[in-house]
């Protein structure tokens, strides 16, 4: 005889509450209090009464989602992105932009505090326009075989699926105006269904293109993309997946800094916020007081940004860079504007630096700008220079609170701290330090 069984339907019910937001964190959650826990609740702002949804409930914290704001803070802004909250972009554009600097700000001085022996405020926020700011954006290609239609975007928060794009207010506006007539030129392609990604740099002498595409293109859709970039003089380069990119034009990309013309690849690191990035490095040149007679060593330097113009300023300069491409742009740069006094090394930062040809050099001030996972590696070897200061710019607070302890043991004082504002209504918190010791 046979059994039949019918599983029980597995019944959830999210749990619907009021709370009052009290702070903003760096990630544009609002921050609350329910029976002694804590709640970040996506979509409010400090001061607001918010009815909420719970949709993750652990131990020491929940996090929710505001579904009914009954008291709308002064600091609510409307977003000016028809895809905001559903592109994973901008996580902040219903937020001012002075709450977005100002939680941020006491977030970096939180995580500061905590390793040093005493408080740690932030001095100085640096910024600059909040909107038409990104002169880099990679986009996604996917060929929908329903629609039969090729989606172009970011990613949705959360997920791999695109959000299509068709405005998106963060981008330089010469990059913005690119959005529809370039998709609508992709859309036309023979390979349309075998594009991977696009990325859109603006450079100082133009906008350029990257398109990765995962099969040879056809003499047509080359032709049409050389029409295309011929309309609306773009630099047009094609990545096949090899290592070097193939021109369709013979137009070297630039921008400048301090008087200094800098090339670069597409495929190079450059920053994407050209305005902070100029007052950033401006500022790590006035923190570190440079004299005509300063040997400074400028430790995960990437093309140059931090080397070539504090080169301009002193005896020496010594970068040392992990990525071998970065540091041939970077030869050719210092080249290119006469910087004898500049050279560039590359090695593993990660790995032991002391039998380095540079490492045994009587630097005085040292400059560091390490990725996520911080400096970890190189900073006994900075402690054993013993430079008179020290800057330390990071994009990511929690290593930085992490070396800034070793500076601290060593007898460094942490003289100043400026949070940046370089990516504006994202999550990003970037920021600088100086340490220096008398």
């Amino acid at each position: 005889m046979a059994q039949f069984y019918s599983a029980k339907q597995r019944v959830t019910t999210k749990q619907r509450i009021t709370v009052t937001i009290e702070d903003l964190d760096p990630f544009g959650q609002g921050v609350a209090r329910h029976n002694g826990k804590t709640v970040f609740v996506s979509g409010a702002l400090p001061g607001e009464q918010a009815e909420i949804t719970v949709t993750e409930d652990k131990r020491q914290f929940a996090r929710a989602k505001a579904k009914t704001i009954t008291q709308p803070s002064p600091q609510r802004e409307t977003p000016r992105c028809v895809h905001f909250g559903v592109c994973g972009g901008c996580q902040q554009q219903h937020a001012a932009v002075a709450l977005q600097q100002e939680s941020k700000a006491r977030a970096l001085s939180r995580m500061l505090s905590r390793e040093a022996p005493l408080p740690v405020r932030v001095d100085e926020i640096i910024s600059g326009s909040p909107w038409g700011y990104r002169r880099r954006a990679r986009l996604g290609l996917q060929w929908h075989p329903k629609q039969q239609r090729l989606l172009m975007g970011f990613r949705q928060a959360a997920s791999n699926d695109l959000v299509e794009l068709k405005q998106c207010p963060v981008l330089v506006p010469e990059l913005e105006a690119l959005l529809q007539p370039l998709h609508h030129c992709l859309s036309s392609l023979n390979a349309v269904k075998r594009l991977g990604h696009v990325e859109l740099v603006l450079a100082d002498n133009g906008p350029l293109l990257v398109l990765r595409h995962l099969d040879a293109l056809s003499a047509a859709d080359r032709a049409k993309l050389e029409r295309f970039s011929h309309e609306h003089r773009l630099m047009t380069f094609l990545a096949d997946g090899s290592e070097t990119l193939q021109a369709l034009q013979a137009t070297e990309p630039f921008y400048h800094s301090f008087d200094l013309q800098l090339t670069f690849s597409p495929q190079d690191f450059i920053q994407v916020n050209d305005g902070v990035n100029q007052q950033m490095v401006a500022k790590a040149i006035a923190w570190l007081d440079l004299q005509p007679d300063d040997r400074v060593l400028d430790l995960f330097c990437g093309m140059g940004n931090f080397t070539l113009p504090v080169g301009k300023c002193v005896q020496n300069a010594v970068g040392v860079e992990g990525v071998a491409a970065l540091v041939r742009q970077a030869e050719y740069n210092a080249q290119l504007n006469n910087l004898r006094n500049v050279c560039f090394f590359q090695h593993n930062l990660e790995e032991d630096v002391s039998r380095q040809p540079w490492a045994a050099q009587g630097f005085n001030k040292v400059l560091l700008d390490p990725a996520r996972a911080g400096a970890a590696g190189v900073m006994s070897h900075i402690v054993k220079l013993a430079p008179e200061r020290v800057v330390y710019v990071s994009c990511n607070p929690t290593t930085l609170a992490r070396d800034s302890q070793t500076f601290l043991s060593a007898g460094y004082h942490l003289e100043r701290v400026a949070m940046l504002d370089m990516f504006p209504h994202t999550s990003h918190l970037e920021s600088m330090v100086l340490f220096s010791k008398t």
